[in-house]
């Protein structure tokens, strides 16, 4: 029997950053893991002259938080912005690559979207707002931009970020800053250029909304946190790891080749997935903990292509998003070694696709063999190669990669909120709430710490 004052369940960014919190605080924590190592799935491989990414490849300054953490791990972990190629992005069109508009000229010519549609942007700032709280993301959009927007803007951004749905998603848990620009200003471009004119403090400079990695790969972001949160604070191989709630304490016990730890604790925090909850909470009854778990899940394959030599569509951009109208097997491509440095050899390309996700979700029952037979049917076409012989080809599959945040998250919200208050020192995190992205993960884990902290 162990005892600590706090437990943190799962090392992943989330549970990293929570640790390298409560360390630089001197609390007394241990981490538990069920994997090999940290990171979650943020892992960076290099293979031969490539440096890839097996999971997130890249975040976004969105949050105070994210750029302060990268201060403070200045020494460890060095920031690597993305070059000016990253602000040219594409949508595919009618089998062409057009170019996402950047600036009101743009916006004008493109093909991208309806002339009416266009037109309809003047009155934009003139229409009601919503009254519905859920209303999806496709209503929302249809009704203040039009069909052409949906289907050739965020279609795809949603696709590239949620690899979801925007008939399921709910825009007040999935994209609250545009849901509030709506509802706080009753527009979109009127909300933007409000914003963009506000007096910001020096913590808002910090949000640059720049995309990011880390030089040498973002597990040097994971490793640096690891290493600040003290290696020797975590436990990893930990399987079967279990809370039960005794008179205001928690035992957590955990298994590792038949040896079972037992650590007795005041406070939890959890920041697995919704979906493991059940085995680590049996005590929370299963018809709440089922408000929880109900979240919906992508699953997406995940396909690096590296070549010695490229020879393609010109790589000169963030990448190439393929809307759901389009009805090709590929949600789409990130050109990676066009906008971050040593990703791939000199005069060679590195890329990154993905397929699956939620209206294609059978794609990720394909066998490797179907796998690679459709990306190079997909990529000798929309990258205008003559013949498909990558250097390095890497299929990663991810069971439960995104949560999709529908109308049930506020239900979802409100119970979290309710088994907390109901059992003090115990700490739900993770992607189930507060958002999916790294800038998002980070300012969870610096709040998660800073609540156990505060719990007497």
């Amino acid at each position: 029997m162990e005892q600590k004052d706090i437990v943190i369940i799962g090392a992943g960014l989330t549970g990293l950053t929570a640790a390298h919190y409560l360390k630089k605080a001197g609390a007394n924590f241990i981490v538990l893991e069920k994997s090999e190592t940290y990171g979650g799935v943020i892992q960076s491989e290099k293979e031969n002259g490539f440096l890839y990414e097996k999971g997130p490849n890249t975040g976004v300054l969105g949050t105070p938080e994210m750029a302060e953490l990268f201060e403070e791990l200045s020494e460890e972990c060095k920031l690597e912005i993305a070059n000016d190629q990253v602000d040219k992005r594409y949508i595919l069109k009618n089998g062409k690559w057009e170019k996402l508009p950047s600036g009101l000229m743009e916006g004008v010519t493109t093909p991208l979207f309806r002339l009416r549609d266009k037109l309809n942007l003047l009155v934009e700032p003139f229409r009601k707002k919503g009254k519905n709280p859920h209303e999806t993301l496709a209503d929302l959009v249809k009704r203040r931009m039009g069909q052409s927007f949906l289907d050739y803007a965020i279609d795809p951004f949603i696709l590239g970020v949620y690899s979801g749905d925007p008939n399921y998603l709910v825009p007040k848990y999935a994209l609250p800053k545009l849901y509030n620009l709506e509802q706080d200003y009753g527009s979109f471009i009127g909300g933007a250029i409000k914003k963009s004119f506000a007096k910001k403090d020096e913590r808002d400079k910090k949000v640059t909304r720049k995309v990011f990695s880390t030089e040498g790969g973002l597990s040097a972001l994971t490793g640096a946190l690891y290493t600040s949160a003290d290696c020797e604070n975590f436990k990893f191989n930990r399987k079967n790891i279990q809370i039960s709630e005794d008179n205001k304490y928690f035992t957590v016990q955990a298994e590792r080749d038949g040896e079972i730890i037992t650590i007795k604790t005041k406070k939890v925090i959890t920041t697995t997935g919704a979906f493991a909850l059940p085995e680590i909470m049996p005590f929370i009854l299963k018809e709440r903990i089922q408000k929880i778990t109900n979240l919906k899940y992508a699953r997406v394959v995940e396909v690096v292509l590296g070549f010695n030599k490229w020879d393609g569509f010109p790589l000169d951009g963030f990448g190439g998003l393929i809307p759901f109208k389009e009805n090709r097997d590929v949600l789409g491509y990130l050109f990676l070694s066009a906008f971050l440095k040593d990703r791939a050899p000199k005069g060679g390309a590195l890329l990154t696709l993905f397929l699956g996700g939620v209206r294609k979700d059978y794609i990720n029952d394909y066998s490797n063999e179907e796998i690679k037979n459709l990306v190079k049917k997909e990529t000798i076409d929309l990258m205008q190669l003559e013949k498909f012989e990558p250097d390095m080809f890497k299929i990663i599959r991810h069971k439960q990669a995104i949560p999709q945040y529908g109308a049930d998250s506020g239900e979802r919200f409100e119970t979290v909120n309710e088994i907390e208050k109901k059992y003090p020192g115990l700490i739900i995190g993770g992607n189930l709430k507060s958002g999916i992205g790294m800038a998002d993960r980070v300012s969870q884990g610096k709040e998660l710490a800073k609540k156990a902290l505060l719990l007497q």
